[in-house]
């Protein structure tokens, strides 16, 4: 049994740089792949453009895209004392699953983030919402028992629209908070990707906010392959790291769908697999966890499959890449799935081996943050280099910023 849980003990202060508002973008460019890209590959930086992408990657690599889709989680209610009432929508818990929930046609109950929470002491919220038909629904909100730092919350509504033609109708795109500004129009679409499907994050994959139908023509014309698995994006991938060091950050937990069609995909090309952002390197990774799992015990159960935060720090022996993802398909074989949907709380940090992935799609991120840790856990010490470098060339950074690819 090997360990390796010295990482607990890495200092977030080793991960800070400044990073000056005015190179915060606040809104995206009018063309998506017209940003710059900093492509890093055997030890050497080139400023090229997004554009280029089907020259950079090689031919035979799988790119795999998030489609997770980002949905209306914002909600304003207001007291008939005038003050207004936000409520967040985190993620489901009656019923649990994302599209029974959203499918819901009178009730249903979100894990919420409450804001000006002082200010609802009890009683109900009622919010007019006026359909895309014209016709008006009372969406209402009620108070339910606390989990951790969020609140159940019950919505119930009449005339029976669903819970997602009710978001639709009502909520708002929660753009990230850095941004400083409120969300309008144009967000609807520029905070998607052209790829989204599957709804459930409060937050988009923002590496692929860079990719067009026509660039992802041309990289299939080029000989590169694509798929798609789905992790819905958390509030927590925006959460500072407040400790000295990260063993004391509790990372959050997102939920992942996989196909078997797509680990069979995977496994097809598992010398050659390029994640396009984080949210997908997050869910590639765990899945390798999960076949050492289930290679290790076939009966295991699928609620067991969930990858906890420091799991990977405590390998009981090798599993190879490829033993691993065919385990975990014979093990959905066996359990008669055609795909997992499970959770992983992973993270990536200096000292994590790479299991799955060979290059990475990714944007600049904050500092101090568990994004910037599992950049540095690809990249080493040369992630200093890479920023320093985009700083000093007027890259655009964070979610609507300019871009990255990184090789091995």
């Amino acid at each position: 049994m090997t360990k390796n849980l010295g990482v607990q003990e890495i200092s977030m202060d080793q991960y800070n740089y400044p990073l000056p508002d005015e190179r915060i973008a606040k809104y995206p460019l009018s063309n998506r792949s017209d940003s710059m890209l900093m492509f890093f590959q055997d030890g050497k930086m080139e400023d090229r453009m997004f554009k280029d992408v089907a020259d950079l990657v090689p031919r035979g690599s799988l790119l795999v895209f998030n489609n997770t889709r980002v949905i209306r989680a914002r909600l304003y209610f207001h007291k008939s004392t005038g003050a207004k009432i936000e409520i967040f929508c985190l993620e489901p818990l009656k019923p649990i699953d994302y599209l029974q929930s959203f499918g819901e046609t009178e009730h249903c109950t979100w894990k919420c983030i409450v804001g000006n929470a002082k200010k609802w002491k009890d009683g109900v919220l009622t919010l007019p919402v006026i359909m895309a038909d014209g016709k008006e629904v009372s969406l209402q909100a009620e108070k339910g028992e606390m989990v951790g730092n969020a609140r159940e919350i019950v919505f119930s509504w009449n005339h029976g629209y669903t819970f997602s033609e009710v978001l639709e109708a009502s909520g708002n795109i929660p753009i990230p908070p850095y941004l400083h500004r409120d969300t309008e129009d144009s967000d609807l679409q520029t905070y998607q990707t052209v790829y989204s499907k599957i709804k459930g994050s409060v937050a988009a994959p923002t590496a692929g906010l860079h990719f067009t139908e026509k660039i992802i023509d041309r990289l299939h014309h080029a000989g590169v392959d694509t798929d798609e698995v789905t992790l819905h994006v958390g509030a927590g991938t925006f959460q500072p790291v407040k400790s000295e060091t990260i063993g004391g950050h509790e990372m959050h937990t997102e939920k992942i769908e996989v196909s078997k069609i797509f680990l069979k995909n995977l496994l097809a090309h598992i010398k050659s697999v390029i994640a396009v952002g984080t949210t997908s390197i997050r869910t590639l990774e765990s899945l390798y966890w999960m076949g050492v799992k289930v290679q290790q015990n076939i009966t295991l159960p699928l609620e067991d499959l969930h990858v906890q935060q420091w799991e990977p720090y405590q390998e009981l022996e090798y599993v190879s890449t490829e033993d691993a993802i065919s385990s975990l398909i014979l093990w959905m074989e066996r359990n008669r799935l055609d795909e997992i949907r499970t959770s992983t709380q992973i993270i990536i940090a200096p000292g994590y081996k790479y299991r799955v992935i060979r290059g990475m799609f990714t944007n600049f991120h904050q500092p101090q943050s568990t994004l910037l840790l599992l950049i540095s856990a690809f990249l080493g010490e040369k992630w200093r280099e890479i920023y320093q470098h985009a700083l000093d060339n007027n890259y655009r950074f964070l979610s609507y910023g300019d871009s990255n690819l990184y090789l091995k």
